[in-house]
């Protein structure tokens, strides 16, 4: 079932479809930068998170974008913060997506969590503040509406 909705649905068509290749701008599409290399010989060397750019004009947007939840706040029940991530298992693999692939989403009403594995919808206001924490950064902030399960 993947996160439940605990308000109101938002309405699909107030939110523009976003996909995670929208949040690269297109010269980094064209010529991303190198992703770094994992030494196998040191495990204890952790390559760095790749940089990516934003895409400026989608400050303030409303969007809808699919992905998984990483967990960053809330309890057994709901979280309120959390990062999306476009794959399952983002952000637990080293290194972390680029940081312009890592969407950190505020959602103060709380999502129920009933299975991270699934894929969900996220409606909300993007914009290209970015957010750091212990397991990654991310490029992009949303102030979500609503959670709910990915479906097409």
């Amino acid at each position: 079932m993947g996160l439940a909705l605990l308000a109101g649905p938002a309405l699909a068509d107030d939110y523009q479809l976003t996909e995670w290749d929208d949040l690269i701008p297109l010269e980094e599409q064209l010529n991303p930068p190198p992703f770094p290399e994992v030494d196998h010989e040191d495990e204890f060397a952790i390559p760095a998170q790749p940089i990516g750019k934003v895409v400026p004009a989608l400050n303030g947007k409303k969007v809808r974008l699919p992905g998984f939840v990483v967990p960053l706040e809330g309890d057994s029940e709901t979280i309120t913060q959390f990062f999306l991530v476009p794959y399952f298992g983002a952000c637990i693999h080293v290194p972390p997506p680029p940081t312009n692939q890592i969407v950190y989403v505020n959602y103060p009403k709380g999502a129920k969590v009933d299975d991270l594995w699934d894929a969900v919808w996220v409606a909300g206001t993007l914009s290209t503040v970015s957010a750091s924490n212990d397991i990654a950064d991310a490029a992009y902030s949303l102030e979500g509406v609503s959670v709910e399960p990915y479906d097409l």
